[in-house]
């Protein structure tokens, strides 16, 4: 049975929510977070995904059960430049021919990478997270591509508004529980329902990219804790909607990395319409 969650007094209310400087840090968060995590797939083993970014820069992936060996060949003008490295990832299937793939590479230990391979349509979108010194401290970048090898079809992933509107509760475990509030192109509330951070709130930055519709990327960084998350849903049904995630930041002591995938079963609670002059999509 769910462990119910501590009343919170109102002195607590006053003095502990609003002084962030009290607020748990992020590896606190990790124990118990992946509860609802999803089965990890073994299906890219014995792989080779290249992946030719929108800026024309090449990434080779050779995958093996739990480790990526990838060589980066930049476009020229790409300030990444060449590089390869090997590191352990966790992959999950988010629908047919459709995965999440994470790691977080040793050869730049401030660099979290997500990427959205989807094998059908030839389609894929990298995300990196990346650590640095000015606020928010976790900043993301976003790079659609296509698969070398697999012909392409449909629509490419793109920037979307559908989410906005939505209020949307997402379950962790018998013990984190949050809800989403979508609110613009750029900002986002969560609430925390029942964890380490009940009853904290805020409103941070995100970016929202559709994969297949129904299916988004939704990516988001805050402000308070140095943390930043990407994370894939599939929201085509409302009463279950499935998440898969990384969470990607700095530690209580402010300089070590932490990084962990978790996963999350939601449901949408309401939806908000807005009249057409006031719309924050426009």
């Amino acid at each position: 049975m769910p462990v119910p969650p501590p009343e919170i007094t109102e002195d607590e209310s006053m003095t502990t929510l609003s002084d962030t400087s009290t607020w748990p840090p992020l590896n606190e968060l990790a124990d118990g977070f992946d509860a609802n995590k999803g089965p990890v797939s073994t299906a890219l083993a014995d792989r080779t995904i290249t992946l030719v970014n929108a800026n024309g820069s090449r990434v080779e992936h050779q995958f093996t059960r739990d480790e990526v060996r990838w060589d980066y060949v930049a476009a020229e003008g790409d300030p990444h430049g060449d590089e390869r490295g090997a590191d352990r990832y966790e992959a999950f299937e988010v629908d047919e021919q459709l995965y999440y793939v994470q790691f977080h590479t040793s050869t730049r230990p401030n660099d979290a990478v997500s990427l959205l391979l989807d094998l059908r349509s030839g389609h894929a979108l990298s995300v990196v997270s990346q650590i640095g010194d000015t606020a928010p401290r976790v900043t993301q970048g976003f790079m659609p591509g296509v698969i070398d090898g697999v012909e392409v079809t449909g629509t490419a992933p793109a920037p979307t508004t559908s989410l906005l509107g939505r209020r949307v509760m997402w379950v962790y475990s018998e013990q984190h529980a949050y809800e989403h509030v979508y609110l613009s192109p750029h900002w986002y509330t969560w609430h925390c329902l029942a964890g380490p951070e009940r009853g904290l709130a805020d409103t941070d930055e995100h970016t929202t990219y559709q994969l297949r519709p129904g299916i988004h990327v939704f990516a988001w960084r805050e402000k308070v804790i140095p943390c930043a998350a990407v994370t894939v849903a599939d929201h085509r049904n409302a009463r279950d909607i499935r998440s898969h995630g990384a969470l990607f930041g700095l530690d209580e002591s402010g300089s070590a990395t932490t990084h962990f995938t978790f996963g999350a079963r939601g449901r949408l609670l309401s939806t908000t319409a807005h009249p057409a002059e006031y719309d924050p999509a426009r």
